[in-house]
């Protein structure tokens, strides 16, 4: 999952500050565990594609 999400991060599907959908989504949509689609999100994370506002949701980063 983690490998869709930054491919589309890289085609534009989600540009720069749009917010990634969230883990009850992309569990439904890949069909895995809320716990599976918590750790993608926390790679993509931790490799600085997205970011995360505490209440608000992941965002893709700003590219710089």
């Amino acid at each position: 999952m983690a490998e869709v999400i930054s491919k589309r991060i890289a085609d534009g599907t989600y540009p720069p500050g749009s917010r990634v959908p969230g883990i009850v989504e992309l569990s439904a949509e890949f069909e895995i565990a809320a716990s599976t689609a918590q750790k993608a999100l926390a790679h993509l994370r931790d490799t600085g594609q997205v970011r995360t506002e505490l209440g608000l949701g992941t965002f893709v980063a700003d590219s710089e």
